[in-house]
Parts: C-alpha cells; sequence; structure tokens
C-alpha cells in the first residue's frame, strides 16, 4: 500500500491526512514510480482551501510534480526521450497525487532527472520552472533587456532571475534583505519592495525596464510595472488576477482569464533538465517529511519562503 496525501474537508492544513491507498497497476502507457520527492506549490492549498469553489471532490490527493525511480512499466511506456526502462531515476510532471511514496503516472509526463540533481531539487524543478520560462516568454525577454522580478526569492522568481540571466538579461528583484545575497549570488541586483519602490528601480536603471515579471500579484507590484514599462504587452503575472485584465497585462497560469500556456510549459521540461546539466540553473530546496505536509504548508501560506519547499517520502 502506498502512503499518500490527501485533504479530507475545505480548510487550512489541518485537513490534511497521510492515509495508505494502493497505488495501482500502471497500464497501457503508463509507469509506477517509488516517489523520492514531491514539490508543494500555492496550487495545492488553494485547492482545498475553498478558494477556488467549494465543489472539489474529497478527499482530495494533492501534488503536480514528483521526481522518483521507476518500479513498474505498462505496455507502450514512452516519455518524450524514448522507452522507460525499470530502474529510471526520473523526474514527472504534470502528475495528479504526486504527495505519495508510490505512485502511477503517464509515461508522456517522465523525463530524465539529471544525474547530479539532488531528489529535493529535483522534485521541485518543473512546476516553478514551466512557470518561468511561461513568464519569460510572454514577457518576450531577451538578450539586453532589463528585467524587474516581483516576488525574486520565491520558488518561480528564483527561476525567472537565473533563466533570464542565460538569456543575457540584466534583473533587478524585489526581496526582502534577508534574501539579497542569494539574488546577487544568481546574477540578480537586489532592492525591497515597499513605499519608494519605483524609485528605487529608476535610481539603478535609468535608462528604462523593459520588462516586469509579477510572481506576487500584489497592487504594488501592478502599479510599480504599469508606471516603469512602457508597453503592457511585457508585463507579465501569474498573481494579479483581480486587477490584471483592466490593466491589460499578460495573465499566465490557471487563474481566470489566464493563459495556461499548456504546450509552452510541457516543452519547458527538457529545456529546465538542460539548464540543470549545464550548471546554469539550481532549485533551492527546503525538504518536509510526507507527515509534515502540515507544517510545510503552514510554512508555504507564511509569505516568507525562499525557493521551493518539497516534501520527502518515507522511503527516501
Amino acid at each position: 500500500m502506498a502512503h499518500v496525501v490527501v485533504a479530507t474537508a475545505l480548510g487550512g492544513p489541518e485537513v490534511l491526512s497521510v492515509v495508505e491507498e494502493d497505488a495501482g497497476v500502471p497500464g497501457t502507457g503508463e509507469v509506477r514510480l517509488e516517489v523520492r520527492a514531491a514539490g508543494i506549490n500555492p496550487i495545492d492549498w488553494k485547492r482545498y482551501s475553498g478558494a477556488m469553489g467549494s465543489g472539489a471532490a474529497l478527499p482530495m490527493r494533492l501534488g503536480f510534480e514528483v521526481a522518483g525511480v521507476v518500479t513498474q512499466l505498462g505496455d507502450d511506456a514512452v516519455g518524450p526521450c524514448g522507452p522507460l526502462t525499470v530502474g529510471d531515476q526520473v523526474i514527472a510532471y504534470r502528475v495528479d497525487g504526486g504527495y505519495a511514496d508510490e505512485l502511477v503516472v503517464p509515461a508522456s509526463s517522465v523525463v530524465p532527472k539529471p544525474v547530479a540533481m539532488s531528489w529535493e531539487a529535483a522534485g521541485g524543478l518543473m512546476l516553478a520552472g514551466a512557470t518561468a520560462m511561461h513568464a519569460l516568454t510572454a514577457a518576450a525577454v531577451d538578450a539586453g533587456d532589463t528585467v524587474l522580478v516581483h516576488g525574486a526569492a520565491g520558488g518561480v522568481g528564483l527561476m525567472v532571475i537565473q533563466i533570464a540571466v542565460t538569456r543575457g538579461a540584466r534583473v533587478i528583484g524585489t526581496a526582502s534583505e534577508r534574501n539579497h545575497a542569494r539574488l546577487r549570488e544568481l546574477g540578480a541586483e537586489p532592492t525591497t519592495y515597499g513605499n519608494g519602490l519605483a524609485e528605487r528601480v529608476r535610481s539603478r536603471a535609468p535608462e528604462g525596464v523593459d520588462t516586469a515579471i509579477d510572481c506576487v500579484g500584489s497592487d504594488e507590484a501592478l502599479d510599480v510595472s504599469l508606471e516603469l514599462v512602457e508597453d503592457r504587452d511585457r508585463i507579465a503575472s501569474i498573481a494579479a488576477f483581480q486587477r490584471g485584465p483592466e490593466a491589460g497585462i499578460k495573465l499566465l497560469g490557471g487563474g481566470p482569464g489566464a493563459d495556461p500556456g499548456t504546450e509552452l510549459r510541457a516543452a519547458a521540461r527538457l529545456q529546465l533538465t538542460a539548464l540543470v546539466e549545464a550548471g546554469q540553473l539550481v532549485v533551492d530546496a527546503r525538504a518536509f517529511s510526507l507527515d509534515d505536509v502540515a507544517a510545510a504548508h503552514r510554512e508555504g501560506q507564511s509569505g516568507h519562503v525562499t525557493g521551493k519547499l518539497v516534501l520527502v517520502a518515507r522511503h527516501a
């Protein structure tokens, strides 16, 4: 039997429980994984909080990305890089119910894990990384651009910084002072958020800001982006779903009226692993055990997380 996390009701992290379920046998085009790490993302707690409506089916499985080892194959188990074999170390995205220690997933979701990448980092790579790729593409970030990143120390923000730097862009990122050193290590120029943000950015980039990527959805992030970026088509947000439509910026992800970027995000998987293998992309991951999922979600909801939170399965 597999240990899996379920939300038994709508509410806060207190509704999460670890239960036993049969992981199942892989069918045609599927594989079974021994999950080593599963990425935690804000969409996970939004689903069971009721923020996305009260019609969710309960109990609810959570988790869209995992890293693990292939333990069983169904017929025609072929991934984006070819046929899979038992023992392959892989990353799977997008999956359903990833908070588990055993999981059956579509072979089409499975790509090879970079050899030197830790399980914790691999478990937190894909959703934030694909989101960052989507945002950078939507905002048309290219060599020579100056990019303002709001929420630069979060899981998506750190990915945006690194990928933008590989494209030859200059990055100015907002973050708490405790995270400024890390942003500098990754190639960004940090500044604090709060009153006077627009002026601080102007002092760093008197020649102007070409594009902005908003990872927080605050009024400040939107207002400063609109003030500094001339072309609203080059402002992308993964969170400003209330004011974004009226402002005429690009909204990305699963929010109302947003572009899900499904094909782009799927294609990003191999681009992300290639960047990791080239030493151009790292994941700052903090691990919790599967049994401590409620504590991990409380940490995530605090709004002060640097990088990614991941769950480590019991057998890892």
